[in-house]
């Protein structure tokens, strides 16, 4: 009886989390179109989907890589501006 039950409170812990994860997922792709922050909500829908399906983790680090390049990018010509603009002084 006891294992029945600790199954059932883990399958319902699972479901608890797919459906939050899903809505949060949802939410963000949601604000792609409306004002808000998707490239927030969209990772943090992600990530809680990750501890339940490989398929959201391997988008979640998908997603962070491209972020880090994204970053790495815009770091690098605000470095080139910056030049620029000491060697016009």
């Amino acid at each position: 009886m006891h294992g029945v039950m600790i199954s059932t409170l883990k399958q319902a812990k699972r479901i608890i989390v797919i459906v939050i994860g899903f809505t949060v997922l949802v939410i963000g792709i949601v604000l792609i179109v409306l004002p808000g922050p998707a490239t927030v909500v969209i990772p943090i829908g992600l990530a809680i989907l990750a501890t339940e399906f490989v398929w959201a983790r391997r988008l979640l680090v998908r997603f962070k890589r491209e972020a880090r390049r994204l970053k790495n990018t815009i770091s690098r010509k605000m470095q080139g501006n910056a030049r620029e603009r000491s060697e016009q002084k």
